[in-house]
């Protein structure tokens, strides 16, 4: 019986622990709002060190997407569903994925830039790790400010 008890105890401990090491984020950007401005100011606002998108969906008129291997970003207007949108998250910067279909489903995808214009709706939901902290630093392994993870 003491066994069970201290069992359950631990149990509810470890789950209690788990719980408060990670968090979410719910928010919903309106009509005319830059997607990539919006998730920004809702990093800073909430000093989210390392998250990530875990979903959304919504649509856009206007988006302004950088293909692989491209240097400049490309645009277009009209009306655009947003099919998938990742990234990882944080203070020291952010480093976002969006996929968006037109009319005739044909879809498009690449790193998000600004200049994305919420058409009806932006509805994001992020993750916030409690133990990792996100860095972007030049590691040496591609000309870019990479992404580094550390334990808080």
């Amino acid at each position: 019986m003491k066994l069970s008890i201290l069992l359950v105890v631990l149990l509810l401990a470890f789950s209690c622990k788990e719980s408060n090491m990670n968090q979410t984020i719910a928010f919903r950007l309106k009509p005319g709002e830059d997607l990539k401005n919006g998730i920004e100011r809702v990093v800073l606002e909430n000093k989210i060190q390392a998250g990530w998108i875990i979903t959304a969906v919504g649509s856009l008129t206007d988006y302004h997407i950088r293909f692989a291997n491209q240097a400049a970003g490309t645009k277009n207007s009209g009306h655009f569903e947003i099919v998938s949108l990742t990234g990882t998250l944080g203070m020291a910067g952010n480093h976002i994925h969006i996929a968006v279909s037109d009319s005739t489903g044909k879809t498009i995808g690449g790193h998000l830039l600004e200049d994305n214009k919420v058409y009806t709706t932006a509805e994001i939901v992020i993750g916030i790790s409690g133990i990792y902290k996100f860095s972007r630093e030049n590691d040496g392994s591609t000309p870019w400010k990479e992404l580094q993870i550390n334990k808080q």
